[in-house]
């Protein structure tokens, strides 16, 4: 199981990576424009932060194949260790399938289907993201999709794996985990919610005071 956080404030990553499993950072260009850094200070950051050992993810913004592929180079020399994330279009299956040949690991986002995901991963990505609460937002199953498209890539193509995205309630992540899914990124407010609760909360301040007229401090 694979934890991600989906964000770029270098505050919040840090006090969640302090007692959660996070396996690295997702970005893309709304996140990092937010962030008010550009790439260049941005990526760098970042992995100073989480260390070596863990992945970081940056988006390509162009939209012609060619253009997409020199994107992504230029994104590896600010961290040869990035996972170059390229939108599934027509030109984005033709920037995977070079990145592919140059042995730059991708992932394919703005995913709204499984058939969509699955021509990315016989494109070559090594991960696809689907968008649970974007595609429920339309009138679809965010969780349906993650459920069919593991099927699809357990079928066909075993390489790549599903990175689940587009998260607001920790409802979604529950069911997404219970699909089958075995890694996620969340934006820092839901990753806050699956510890924190204001049931718990009431609790515990409860049981303090308790505590303390049953025997004082």
């Amino acid at each position: 199981m694979e934890f991600y956080l989906d964000s770029a404030d270098l505050n919040a990553i840090e006090r969640l990576a302090r007692f959660m499993p996070i396996q690295g950072v997702t970005t893309n260009p709304s996140i990092i424009a937010k962030g008010g850094k550009p790439l260049a200070q941005a990526l760098p950051a970042l992995r100073s932060l989480i260390g070596p050992d863990k992945i970081l993810f940056a988006q390509v913004m162009a939209d012609k194949a060619e253009d997409m592929v020199k994107e992504a180079e230029q994104l590896q020399t600010l961290d040869h260790q990035l996972v170059v994330k390229v939108p599934v279009t027509a030109e984005g299956l033709l920037a995977i399938q070079q990145l592919k040949t140059r042995n730059i690991t991708t992932l394919g986002t703005a995913v709204y289907s499984p058939m969509q995901a699955l021509l990315a991963a016989l494109a070559g990505a090594s991960y696809v993201a689907p968008y649970v609460n974007r595609i429920d937002a339309q009138g679809g199953s965010g969780i349906k999709c993650v459920q069919e498209l593991q099927q699809l890539l357990t079928l066909h193509a075993p390489h790549c794996q599903i990175l689940a995205a587009s998260f607001k309630t920790p409802r979604q992540v529950l069911d997404c985990l219970l699909a089958g899914c075995t890694s996620i990124t969340l934006p820092i407010d839901v990753a806050e919610q699956l510890i924190r609760s204001p049931a718990v909360d009431a609790a515990i301040t409860q049981f303090n005071q308790d505590w303390h007229q049953a025997f004082g401090a």
